[in-house]
């Protein structure tokens, strides 16, 4: 089989749309934009110090004229992955190719108690220097429980997507932040979560879903029929025993669509693929990658 394909889409933002796609249609002129009647509008994809940013060409209608108060979401293809940056919610960015007023910063995690935690892990933008360097842009981070979590069970996660590899032609993962309710005493639902830097403006997210598409030969003699898989996985960002099956996070993929107001595959994709713990074992390995970290350190409680 020859060497898989690992794809990344860190979304950082609900409402945008993200797929694996290294070129976006330019209309010839503008066209009217299907989510706002009030907007004309063309896709182009540009090269700005040599980061590939997908932009958005808007000629607002006169009831716009003095003014678009958005929201934006600001799509950044990179080499290893492609991620969508939340302004307000500011996962994440330190990132030069991103307004000043909108970045998160290296202080905002300073003492906060948690992990700058990778949507898309180093290890799997090994393919060069700078594509392993852009990993730790803060346009990649999100603050993530540290022990227990982002330095256990979510490394056990980022290992078992990479070990896809060796099984598949293609892997395609998305790496969603969410912001789920909780219910309280009196019954209501409500979503809370904290938000830390000074002044706090980087909100620490509730749960992280990953969700992949997988993608093989169904024969070898047909190679270009491809048997389709799909899952998704939503853990709460807090400490999860290392003995916690992969199997108990398992969600349906219009869960987290819901949740983060994404369609992150087609109806037909839905349809056509088999669920991924059919395809493969869904069993991640204990691997202690934070053998050099201090013991006796305290692992914080989950985001209120």
């Amino acid at each position: 089989m020859p060497s898989a394909v690992i794809v990344h889409a860190a979304v950082f933002t609900a409402g945008a749309l993200l797929g694996g796609a290294s070129q976006l249609p330019s209309l010839a002129k503008p066209a009217p934009d299907p989510e706002n009647p009030y907007l004309l509008s063309e896709w182009t994809l540009r090269k700005d110090q040599d980061i590939h940013r997908a932009e958005r060409r808007v000629e607002l209608a006169p009831v716009l004229k003095y003014g678009n108060p958005g929201p934006i979401a600001d799509a950044l293809v990179r080499r290893a992955y492609v991620a969508a940056y939340d302004r307000r919610l500011r996962h994440p960015a330190w990132d030069e190719s991103l307004p000043t007023p909108f970045r998160a910063r290296l202080q905002d995690y300073f003492r906060s108690g948690y992990d700058r935690g990778h949507m898309v892990p180093a290890a799997d933008a090994k393919f060069s220097q700078q594509a392993m360097d852009e990993t730790f842009l803060l346009s990649n981070i999100a603050p993530q429980v540290g022990d227990g979590f982002n330095r256990h069970y979510w490394a056990y996660l980022e290992d078992w997507c990479r070990r896809l590899t060796g099984t598949f032609q293609d892997v395609y993962v998305f790496t969603v932040p969410l912001y789920l309710p909780k219910q309280e005493a009196d019954g209501k639902w409500r979503v809370t979560h904290e938000v830390i830097g000074s002044p706090p403006n980087v909100a620490v997210p509730t749960h992280f879903a990953k969700v992949v598409l997988t993608a093989r030969p169904t024969s070898p003699s047909t190679p270009s029929i491809l048997e389709l898989s799909t899952g998704a996985f939503v853990l709460p960002n807090a400490v999860i025993r290392d003995d916690a099956p992969l199997e108990s996070f398992i969600v349906p993929v219009e869960a987290v669509e819901r949740a983060a107001g994404l369609s992150l595959f087609s109806d037909q994709v839905k349809a056509g693929s088999k669920h991924i713990c059919r395809a493969t074992k869904c069993e991640v390995i204990i691997r202690k990658f934070d053998d050099a970290q201090k013991k006796g350190r305290k692992a914080i409680a989950a985001p209120k």
